[in-house]
């Protein structure tokens, strides 16, 4: 993934794009942090999110990093499992007002979802 993500990256800067464009990744798959009965891990919640570009406000976490502790105030199972406090649909809606969907565009591209917009992106920048 770092790979990939610095050849875009530098695809970017060469086509003079970078300040308005975005990566994003997501998923919702974890793995239980405690093994399961034979010595694997089972499947659970609280992947991570990493958004990139140009316009992106760096450097911030968004939501709640869970204690790691074993039966802490964070894992709701017990085994180390975590749920992510801040839903994906936050993360398409932020994209979604970025690209200049209005309320109505976001209503019709996300129905039922409503979310919050998280201030992850400054606003785009005209191409040099």
């Amino acid at each position: 993934l770092s790979q990939a993500l610095g050849a875009f990256y530098e695809a970017a800067q060469e086509l003079r794009v970078w300040d308005n464009v975005a990566a994003f990744t997501t998923t919702e798959f974890n793995r239980r942090l405690a093994p399961n009965q034979l010595g694997g891990s089972d499947h659970a919640w609280g992947g991570h999110r990493l958004v990139l570009g140009g316009g992106v406000k760096g450097g911030d976490v968004y939501g709640m990093f869970p204690s790691l502790a074993l039966g802490g105030p964070d894992d709701v199972s017990g085994q180390g499992t975590w749920v992510p406090t801040t839903p994906t649909q936050h993360f398409a809606v932020t994209l979604a007002n970025w690209w200049g969907l209005g309320p109505a565009e976001l209503a019709t591209a996300f129905p039922g979802w409503g979310g919050a917009d998280l201030g992850v992106f400054g606003p785009m920048r005209a191409a040099a």
